[in-house]
């Protein structure tokens, strides 16, 4: 990992239009924060956040992509979420004083704006709006963790790997490139199990092997195994 010597303003400033926790602040209370936040590069599977570990700070993808997994005693990897760009992670901790929640992995090389959090914290106390804003996206989140569990519970292995495939769309130019092992973590299985579940796909011509990449030949077959 690599810290940002500064924070170039530019970027800052267009994240910080993107990022939904800070709708609706006018633009000085916008500079106000600002100096709160610091930059960070991160390369390919560099670990980020480590589960159990003192939470630091709140992360916001200026670009790329990472993966927010958790890890059983065994070893075994779930996948919880992907995020990208303009999206947020390990904001938990600044409502419960806990630890990191989650592991998060960079998917690729990745631009990172963090605040530690007990400027996240304060923010909060200046600006009711933004925990209002918080309350909103942590509902959506817990939706999709109840469609996880969902998914997991009740969703045949094909089923699974096919909503994976049509939510990542793993052949575009500005995707993550996930591996069969990513994609295992994702849907709650072995590797093999994905791969045999990959060569039935692209037999039903649903999707095309091109080297490391898949590409989506037709995404109604896909559609048709949720």
């Amino acid at each position: 990992m690599v810290s940002g010597a500064g924070t170039p303003a530019a970027e800052l400033s267009e994240l910080l239009s993107h990022i939904p926790y800070f709708h609706g602040l006018s633009q000085q209370e916008m500079d106000t924060i600002k100096p709160f936040f610091f930059g960070e590069n991160y390369d390919r599977q560099e670990v980020i956040v480590l589960e159990g570990e003192p939470c630091k700070a709140v992360y916001f993808v200026a670009s790329g992509s990472v993966k927010v997994i958790r890890n059983s005693p065994e070893g075994r990897e779930l996948v919880l979420r992907i995020m990208r760009k303009d999206e947020t992670f390990n904001e938990v901790p600044v409502f419960d004083g806990g630890p990191n929640p989650a592991t998060v992995v960079a998917l690729e090389p990745i631009r990172l704006y963090a605040i530690p959090v007990d400027k996240m914290g304060e923010i909060i106390r200046l600006y009711p709006q933004v925990a209002m804003n918080i309350l909103r996206i942590f509902g959506h989140r817990l939706r999709q963790m109840v469609t996880l569990a969902e998914d997991l519970s009740f969703r045949h292995v094909m089923g699974r790997l096919a909503k994976v495939l049509l939510e990542n769309v793993v052949d575009r130019e500005d995707g993550p490139r996930l591996t069969q092992q990513d994609m295992a973590a994702m849907v709650g299985t072995a590797r093999e199990m994905v791969s045999r579940s990959l060569r039935s796909l692209e037999d039903m011509g649903a999707i095309k092997s091109e080297g490391r990449s898949l590409r989506i030949l037709n995404p109604d077959l896909l559609r048709d195994l949720l």
